[in-house]
């Protein structure tokens, strides 16, 4: 048994996209409590989870999309992971990658497979 499915969260966490880059269409969002503080979430369509959405994150849909968050709404974005420095620590974190599908001529075609989030 995984660790993960030993206590499963509400949120994507990074572990869940298994190493892979994943097009996803945002559905919605909302300011949700967790903890101490109000975070923006980002829901996908087809998708049970949320992603609990960063600065670093939202600056990256805002570059692509503007920073009108309804205007976020049924667009794609590429998510994937990278190595950050985190309270002292290497760790993968959640990442915007791209905003749109990209054309067929760079190379960097999304990964469309299922993913169980």
């Amino acid at each position: 048994m995984n660790l993960n499915d030993a206590f499963p969260s509400n949120y994507l966490k990074s572990d869940d996209l298994k190493g892979r880059e994943v097009k996803v269409t945002i559905a919605n969002y909302k300011m949700e409590k967790l903890g101490d503080e109000t975070k923006l979430v980002l829901f996908f369509e087809g998708k049970d989870k949320g992603m609990v959405c960063n600065k670093t994150n939202a600056n990256r849909i805002a570059h692509f999309y503007g920073q009108n968050l309804d205007g976020w709404k049924g667009k794609e974005i590429l998510l994937g992971t990278e190595l950050v420095d985190f309270q002292g620590k290497t760790t993968e974190a959640l990442r915007v990658k791209g905003g749109s599908k990209p054309s067929s001529d760079d190379g960097a075609p999304f990964d469309d497979s299922e993913i169980p989030f």
